[in-house]
C-alpha cells in the first residue's frame, strides 16, 4: 500500500479550482492537484436536466489526511452539493509516495 489517496471533484470554473487548490497546498492538505481541461457534465438538479462545462480536479493526499481534505473542500467548494470522491492508491513508485507523504502535513 502506498499510503496515497486520490480525491476527485469538479468546479464550475478554473478560477475557483485554482483558488481552492492553492489553499489546500498551502494548508498541507494535498501534495499537489491536477486541474484538468473543461469537460461536459450532464445531470439532474432540482427536477431539470442540466448540462454544464466543469473543471475536473484530482488531488493527491495521504490516507491520514483525506477526511480532513474532504471536510475542507466541502466548506470551500462553491457548489451546494459537491461530488467529492476518493479512492486509495494501491501501488505507486516509492519515491513519489515518499514525496506525497512529505508534502502533506500531519
Amino acid at each position: 500500500m502506498s499510503g496515497i489517496t486520490i480525491l476527485y471533484t469538479m468546479f464550475p470554473d478554473r478560477e475557483s479550482a485554482l483558488r481552492v487548490v492553492r489553499q489546500c497546498v498551502r494548508d498541507g492538505l494535498t501534495a499537489c492537484a491536477n486541474i484538468l481541461a473543461p469537460c461536459s457534465s450532464v445531470y439532474e438538479w432540482e427536477g431539470d436536466i442540466v448540462e454544464n462545462e466543469e473543471i475536473p480536479v484530482i488531488f493527491k493526499t495521504t490516507a491520514a489526511r483525506v477526511d480532513q481534505l474532504i471536510e475542507e473542500l466541502s466548506i470551500m467548494h462553491p457548489y451546494d452539493v459537491p461530488a467529492i470522491l476518493s479512492w486509495p492508491i494501491v501501488r505507486a513508485p516509492h519515491s513519489f509516495a515518499k514525496w506525497v507523504n512529505e508534502q502533506v502535513h500531519r
